[in-house]
C-alpha cells in the first residue's frame, strides 16, 4: 500500500482537494506510483495530510473519473495500469524521407480544380494586420463587437443546451424566418421560410447548386471577368463552365446564346457585377429569365454585396422577377457582418426544397448552431439593419478617400473611377503593363492587390489590379496609396 509523500501549501489558495488531486496526478505520471501500486485509503491520507477525509475521497473521485485511478470493490484504489496521456497520444511514426520523382497523380476533374484561381487571394510576406487592400473583406474595426459579445452570451446562457443539440440540415429555424422577412424586405425576394436554406456561405451554396441541377459535362454560363470560385464549383461537378463576356449592362445574354444555347445554368451578379460592378440592365434581366424558362435552364442569383449600395435605393432581386420559379438566390453575412462567420443562405423554388436538403444533410449536416442563433438574434433584434446603414456610410467614405488619395499619387500609373457600391474598385494598369509583375511589386511593399486576370477565363483584356477599400481605415488609405505609387513607379 503507497502513501507517497504529498505536500500541501493552503497559503496558495488553491482548494486542497485540487492540490492533492495534482500531486497524485504528478506522482503517477512521475512513475513514483507505478502502474498497479495500491494506494493509502482515504482516512490514512487523510491522516497523514492532516486534512479531512472528503478532501481525499473528491481527490480520488477526480482522478477515478479522468482514468487515472481504478476502484476495485472491496480490495482499494489502485493506480490504472493505462494512464490517460498513453491512450490519448498516438506513437510517433519514423521519420522519412521527403519523397521523390513524379507528384502523386490527380484525376483530371482535381488537376481542373487545383488550377481555378484563388479569389480573394493574399499577397506573399503580408503582415496579418496590414489590411490595404485586401478583397472582400468588410471594416473588422468597425464590427460590433461588444454588441456581439453581449448577444453570444445572452443567447448561450437561455438556451445553451439548445445550442449543443443539432439542428434540420437546412438551418435553425428562427433564423431561416429572419432571413425570408430580411429578404422580402430589403430585396424584394419572394418566399417562404420553408425555402430558405443556411449554408456555410456562397461557395457551399453554389457547390450545391451544382451538384443537385447539374450532371457531368452539363455547360453553364459564368460571367467573364467573374468570380473564379463559381468555376470551381461547377468544375467540381463536372460541369462545364462557359465564359460569357460583361459589359456595362451585366452579362451579355445573346454572346451566352451564341456560344452554348444550350447551358443548363448560368450563375450571375446582377445587383454588382464581381468585380467590374456594373448592375445588370433590365433590358438583360428579361432576356435571361426569357432564356431560362424557354430552355428549363437555371439561374443562380449571387446577391453577394447588394445591401452596400451608396447611390440610390437597392436594386430589386432578379428572384423577385422570376415568374417561372427558375432563380436560386443566394446571399451572404461574410461581407456584411464577418467573413469568420461562415453563413449564407440560399431561397430555393419549392420543388427543390426536399433534394436541396438532402444535399445539404450530406454535405455537413449543418452549419454551428450558436452562431445561427446569435445572427438571428442580431437580425431580429435589429441590429443587423442598423449595422448595414452604418457601413454604406463608412464605406461610401473609404472609397472617396481611395480616389482622392488615387487622384494625388497613381496619376498615369492606375486608373480608377467611383461605383456606386460594393466593396472595392478596379484600377486599369496602362496598356502593355506587366500585371504579374504590378501584383509582385505591390506585395513587396506591403500591399495587397488582386489581379484581375484571376477573374477571367479568356486571359485577354487589358491588365487591372482590385483595391479593396472596406477594411482599411481612412487614415491608412493615403500612406497605402503611396506605398503602391512608389511600387508601381
Amino acid at each position: 500500500m503507497a502513501a507517497p509523500t504529498l505536500v500541501l501549501d493552503a497559503s496558495t489558495g488553491a482548494p486542497l482537494q485540487g492540490q492533492v488531486a495534482e500531486a497524485l496526478r504528478s506522482a503517477i505520471l512521475a512513475g513514483r506510483l507505478a502502474p498497479g501500486t495500491r494506494l493509502a485509503s482515504t482516512r490514512a491520507l487523510a491522516e497523514q495530510l492532516d486534512v479531512s477525509r472528503n478532501t481525499v475521497l473528491n481527490a480520488y473521485a477526480r482522478l477515478l473519473s479522468e482514468g487515472y485511478l481504478v476502484g476495485h470493490l472491496g480490495s482499494g484504489t489502485y493506480v490504472a495500469r493505462e494512464v490517460p496521456e498513453k491512450l490519448l497520444a498516438a506513437r510517433r511514426a519514423p521519420a522519412r524521407a521527403p519523397a521523390r520523382g513524379a507528384p502523386p497523380a490527380l484525376s483530371k476533374r482535381g488537376a481542373a480544380i487545383a488550377a481555378v484561381p484563388s479569389l480573394p487571394a493574399t499577397g506573399p510576406d503580408i503582415p496579418p494586420g496590414r489590411m490595404a487592400f485586401r478583397v472582400g473583406l468588410p471594416a473588422l474595426d468597425a464590427f460590433p463587437s461588444e454588441l456581439w459579445g453581449r448577444l453570444l452570451h445572452a443567447r448561450w446562457r437561455r438556451s445553451w443546451r439548445d445550442m449543443m443539440s443539432p439542428v434540420p440540415a437546412e438551418g435553425y429555424p428562427p433564423l431561416r424566418r429572419a432571413v425570408a422577412d430580411y429578404l422580402a424586405t430589403a430585396r424584394g425576394v419572394r418566399c417562404v421560410p420553408e425555402q430558405v436554406l443556411i449554408v456555410n456561405g456562397t461557395q457551399q451554396a453554389m457547390s450545391l447548386a451544382a451538384q443537385v441541377l447539374l450532371d457531368a459535362g452539363d455547360a453553364a454560363w459564368v460571367e467573364d471577368p467573374g468570380y473564379s470560385p463559381a468555376r470551381g464549383a461547377l468544375i467540381a461537378a463536372g460541369a462545364t463552365p462557359i465564359a460569357v463576356p460583361v459589359d456595362g449592362e451585366g452579362l451579355d445574354v445573346e454572346a451566352g446564346l451564341r456560344l452554348r444555347p444550350d447551358a443548363r445554368m448560368a450563375i450571375v451578379t446582377p445587383s454588382h457585377q464581381l468585380p467590374l460592378g456594373a448592375a445588370m440592365s433590365p433590358r438583360r434581366r428579361k432576356a435571361l429569365l426569357a432564356w431560362a424558362a424557354r430552355s428549363g435552364a437555371w439561374i443562380l442569383e449571387d446577391d453577394y454585396d447588394s445591401e452596400l449600395r451608396y447611390v440610390g435605393g437597392p436594386l430589386p432581386s432578379l428572384q423577385g422577377l422570376d415568374g417561372d420559379a427558375r432563380v436560386i438566390h443566394t446571399g451572404t453575412f461574410s461581407k456584411v457582418v464577418s467573413p469568420a462567420l461562415r453563413l449564407g443562405y440560399l431561397v430555393v423554388p419549392e420543388p427543390l426544397v426536399e433534394a436541396f436538403r438532402a444535399a445539404r444533410r450530406l454535405a455537413d449536416r449543418h452549419s454551428p448552431v450558436l452562431d445561427q442563433a446569435v445572427l438571428a438574434d442580431f437580425i431580429t433584434q435589429g441590429h443587423f439593419s442598423r449595422h448595414v446603414r452604418r457601413m454604406r456610410v463608412l464605406y461610401a467614405a473609404r472609397q472617396e478617400a481611395l480616389l482622392d488619395a488615387a487622384r494625388r499619387e497613381l496619376r498615369g500609373l492606375l486608373e480608377l473611377s467611383p461605383l456606386p457600391a460594393g466593396m472595392h474598385l478596379v484600377g486599369w494598369l496602362p496598356e502593355g503593363a506587366d500585371e504579374g509583375a504590378a501584383v509582385e511589386r505591390a506585395a513587396s511593399a506591403g500591399v495587397v492587390v488582386i489581379p484581375m486576370s484571376s477573374a477571367r477565363l479568356d486571359s485577354r483584356g487589358r491588365g487591372g489590379l482590385l483595391l479593396g477599400y472596406a477594411c482599411v481605415p481612412e487614415e491608412e488609405i493615403a500612406e497605402a496609396v503611396t506605398r503602391l505609387a512608389r511600387a508601381l513607379r
